[in-house]
């Protein structure tokens, strides 16, 4: 089984993750940000991985520091779980309408961490939760996992809609990406 246990615990955020890449889709989260759960349990449910994420943060400051940082435990545990990637398809991409918003994610578990982000300069609030910060989500994932990340908005206007494809399209080209397919290294330079 591919899994990974990660901790983080720094003077903003305390988090505990638990990760399947073999899974179901089941999910038990638990984080001060309502909407985050909501966006977690999502990715959960599409990637069809298992996932239990409890989290603790300063969010009495802002949701900033405990987005990012389930972001970063997020990319630690994925790449943890990859162990040296042999046999896994690599690439995913994905596009995903809900409702008005339509969202693009491509990815490439490649080693190699870049982030690319168009969200049309959309911003504001979705409940308490401000709408960029799933920029920092994704950028953590990124840099932590070692993927390269398009995601771009294409269509959109309801903030929650377009989130929410945000986290499906990623969960759809991941759940692509970490498939495995055989038991060679997808790279002709024998190391991703």
């Amino acid at each position: 089984m591919r899994e990974a246990r990660v901790k983080r615990e720094t003077r903003e955020t305390s988090i505990e993750l638990y990760l399947n890449l073999d899974g179901r889709g089941s999910y038990r989260v638990s984080t001060p940000v309502g909407f985050l759960n909501h966006m977690l349990e999502t990715l959960a449910r599409h990637a069809k991985l298992d996932l239990e994420l409890k989290a603790e943060g300063d969010v009495h400051v802002s949701h900033h520091h405990t987005v990012e940082d389930c972001g970063i435990v997020f990319g630690q545990a994925v790449r943890q779980a990859l162990g040296d990637k042999r046999g896994i398809k690599r690439y995913g991409w994905s596009v995903v309408p809900m409702d008005e918003a339509l969202v693009m994610c491509a990815l490439d578990l490649s080693g190699r961490p870049l982030f690319f982000y168009d969200d049309k300069n959309l911003r504001g609030k979705i409940t308490e939760f401000d709408f960029e910060l799933i920029w920092e989500f994704f950028k953590g994932f990124a840099l932590e996992s070692g993927t390269t990340l398009h995601l771009k908005v294409l269509e959109g206007k309801l903030l929650h809609h377009v989130a929410e494809a945000c986290f499906k399209a990623f969960a759809l080209a991941l759940r692509e990406a970490v498939k495995v397919e055989g038991d060679e290294l997808p790279s002709t330079k024998g190391l991703l």
